[in-house]
């Protein structure tokens, strides 16, 4: 699947696929360019399970983004470049297909 641009030129949507808990920092930039809730904030309890981020009667080891609404994506890409982790893996539907 392939779109062009207002002025012509070809553009392949990369939608988010996965992001890397060991990668993410939680800062939630990604959340903040999204407005489609893509992604959500979650919490990793000392069980290692993820939890409510906001949750206050649980241990919170480490805030990170996780994915919410996968189906929700459009492709634009502005996540990955607002991501100073690089924790993201995006793909066009082209190769979702392969």
């Amino acid at each position: 699947m392939s779109f062009q641009t207002r002025d012509g030129r070809n553009w392949i949507p990369q939608y988010l696929i996965s992001i890397d808990p060991k990668k993410c920092i939680g800062c939630g930039r990604c959340f903040k360019v999204c407005g489609r809730d893509v992604m959500t904030l979650k919490g990793i309890g000392e069980d290692g399970g993820l939890i409510n981020a906001d949750d206050e009667d649980d241990e919170i080891e480490k805030k990170i983004m996780v994915l919410n609404d996968q189906g929700a994506c459009v492709g634009c890409g502005a996540c990955a470049r607002v991501c100073p982790a690089n924790c993201q893996t995006h793909s066009s539907a082209e190769s979702e297909a392969a």
